[in-house]
């Protein structure tokens, strides 16, 4: 095996880098180098704390060699195998283990799992899921989707189009037939809360009035995130997921959750569905599918949904899929993945933190410029009031600045958010907290 060793200044120019200001980086670069634990080492030596979990995705911690045996021994097993009209026993034995904490529990029965190789796919995965379901059980008008206001759900042209980010949609078109529902956030009524803020349920309402305009049977499906969070986390209303569901149910329009970041222990349950007690009809994940090691991930489907598939004609179902689903070192990854998970109690290990957690973000409510904190489970958000002249600058430059203070955090327009990996011990908390409370008072 050849060792690629990072040289001391490497070119930056051939690598067109994703949702970053590529002229603006590689003027002042920030390289990572090496990762253990809830660390991670700069190209300069130091250590950076990591408060985001890498992407929302690394909820294990880093440098785990159970992940890294695991997949040494697939490579040198079954590195590839296909699984059109083919299979392998370690994508069955995935899924089975994935069923096996299904969102909702096994009653709900969403133990039908769809591998996909990201977030993205796996959203475009669950509305053509949809789609596909309305016209097997004889509801082909049903072809319209319904997102919100400031979601996101990926960067395929489906997520695209339901998603809500308007700076992500700027530039591309849309699919036709979709809409939006309003989004949730409301400072004015909920500044500052821990938890499920007490106003808005009635936002869901919003739901009717589509149908009003569209019509139910047009409407397949309807996708939110149960919290929002590359918009700046936004959590729901009391009652608002309640209401939405039901809505759904009434009008017969499947709802989706997209759990790519809540899913995998974030809130403190295994699932979003699980912590809020709403089950929808299909469950978008990835990220801490893998612990962030592979690419990887996968859409659960209810029951109804799948066996109203199967009771077509003999042949193919479902004209979807991929190359790499279910490739067999993911599933490596993923099956040690969910060894560490049960292991170590990560599932929920959020909950015995999420009231220090809270509690310690929320010191910084009266510091400069902060107007506005969101903390649920292990995820913060911390909003600035935007510079006149320059939205997003403040806490673009903040982000900077915890970075050199030994932080990694997340930046989104003028809102600071946080996801540290669900190891971080309390003391971290504090730490966290101190760093940003030093960088907020130099910057912001």
């Amino acid at each position: 095996m050849t060792d690629h060793p990072l040289r001391n200044t490497p070119s930056l120019d051939a690598f067109w880098m994703p949702f970053t200001a590529n002229r603006q980086f590689k003027a002042a670069p920030r390289m990572l180098v090496a990762a253990e634990g809830m660390h991670y080492t700069a190209d300069d030596g130091r250590t950076v704390l990591d408060g985001t979990a890498g992407l929302w995705c690394v909820n294990a911690g880093h440098g785990r060699r159970g992940i890294a045996a695991a997949v040494e021994r697939q490579l040198a097993t079954l590195d590839f195998a296909p699984t059109f009209q083919m299979g392998h026993p370690i994508a069955f034995e995935f899924a089975e283990r994935l069923a096996e904490i299904a969102p909702g529990g096994p009653d709900q029965r969403l133990d039908r799992v769809f591998f996909t190789n990201s977030g993205s796919e796996s959203v475009d995965t669950a509305l053509k899921i949809a789609l596909a379901y309305q016209r097997a059980i004889g509801q082909g008008t049903r072809t319209r989707l319904i997102g919100r206001e400031r979601g996101y759900h990926g960067v395929g042209f489906g997520g695209l189009s339901v998603g809500g980010i308007v700076s992500n949609r700027r530039v591309f078109p849309q699919l036709n037939g979709t809409d939006h529902l309003r989004h949730t956030h409301d400072p004015a009524r909920n500044a500052f809360v821990k938890g499920q803020p007490e106003h808005g349920a009635e936002l869901a309402d919003d739901l009717e009035r589509l149908v009003a305009l569209h019509g139910a049977e047009t409407i397949a499906a309807c996708i939110v995130e149960p919290v929002a969070g590359s918009t700046g986390v936004l959590i729901p209303p009391k009652g608002y997921l309640e209401r939405l569901r039901a809505l759904c149910t009434k009008h017969g329009i499947l709802l989706i959750f997209d759990e790519v970041i809540s899913g995998f222990g974030r809130l403190g349950a295994p699932f979003a569905t699980d912590y809020f007690g709403v089950v929808p009809d299909l469950v978008t994940s990835a990220k801490g599918l893998t612990n962030g090691t592979v690419p990887m991930g996968a859409v659960f489907a209810s029951r109804p949904v799948h066996d109203a598939l199967m009771n077509g004609p003999d042949g193919i179902e479902l004209f979807h899929g991929y190359t790499y689903s279910g490739h067999p070192v993911a599933c490596a990854a993923g099956l040690a993945t969910l060894d560490i998970y049960r292991e170590e109690g990560l599932l929920t290990r959020a909950a015995d933190l999420a009231d220090d957690w809270a509690a310690a973000m929320h010191d910084l409510r009266g510091r400069k410029n902060v107007i506005d904190i969101r903390t649920i489970g292990l995820i913060a958000g911390i909003e600035l009031a935007p510079r006149p002249d320059a939205p997003g600058k403040r806490a673009y430059e903040l982000f900077v600045d915890c970075f050199q203070r030994g932080l990694l955090t997340r930046v989104t327009g003028d809102i600071i958010a946080l996801s540290p990996p669900l190891i971080l011990e309390r003391g971290q908390i504090g730490e966290i907290v101190e760093v940003l409370g030093a960088a907020i008072d130099q910057v912001a």
